[in-house]
């Protein structure tokens, strides 16, 4: 299966091309500019591999829960390419691909990635023995992290637990992975197994997962 992934949910921005077994990647992370970065990057793999996008089976994206306005890059992106070429699309949360950089057979892993104002997005995830893959292990939330249960997790993963120190007592001496970020390679391979099962999606059906509507913090009157 031929799958092109891009994410820019958070400050890393990457692209990976599946073919199969194998994988062409390329990200950059900065704070800012993944509008300037993606397409070249998306290029590029292509170039490399020698095909084009109508070549490809699909079109995967990082749906969030991530940075606003890097989460619709993300999904604009995957629609305006999806269209032109005629492909389906599908869309992988952000916090099942921390998870999966992470995971070995029969884990547990809560991920939880800052979301800025004092909270964190959050999911726990596991990864059956018979998989190489993650599935969720229930909903994905934004919380305060005084609000994280550990919820049976012995693996813990993301930027909330570098940002806030408290997060790191649930772990009890478990594995802490405060520096992972999301990489389209782990969304492309997530997005075989969907597409396998036929959750492919129309290109005007990509929609991203914000899981809260507030964006910034209101300034005080006055």
């Amino acid at each position: 299966m031929r799958i092109l992934a891009i994410d820019t949910a958070t400050e890393r921005c990457s692209v990976a091309l599946q073919l199969d077994d194998r994988l062409i990647e390329r990200r950059a992370d900065a704070p800012r500019g993944h509008a300037d970065l993606i397409l070249p990057m998306v290029a590029s793999v292509l170039s490399e591999a020698g095909l084009r996008l109508r070549d490809l089976d699909a079109l995967a994206y990082g749906r969030g829960p991530g940075a606003f306005t890097g989460v619709r890059i993300a999904v604009g992106v995957a629609q305006g390419l999806a269209f032109g070429a005629g492909l389906p699309t599908v869309g992988i949360s952000d916090l099942a691909a921390v998870a999966q950089q992470v995971s070995a057979p029969g884990a547990r892993i809560l991920v939880c990635m800052d979301a800025r104002m004092s909270e964190v997005y959050r999911g726990l995830f596991e990864q059956p023995h018979d998989s190489a893959l993650v599935q969720a292990a229930g909903p994905e939330r934004v919380d305060s992290p005084a609000a994280v249960s550990a919820a049976g997790a012995d693996m813990f993963a993301g930027s909330g637990f570098a940002v806030y120190p408290e997060l790191r007592l649930l772990a009890q001496g478990a594995p802490i992975h405060d520096a992972v970020l999301p990489l389209a390679g782990d969304i492309a391979r997530l997005a075989v197994a969907k597409l396998r099962a036929g959750q492919g999606e129309p290109a005007h059906l990509a929609a991203p997962v914000y899981l809260r509507d507030r964006v910034a913090v209101p300034k005080p009157p006055g």
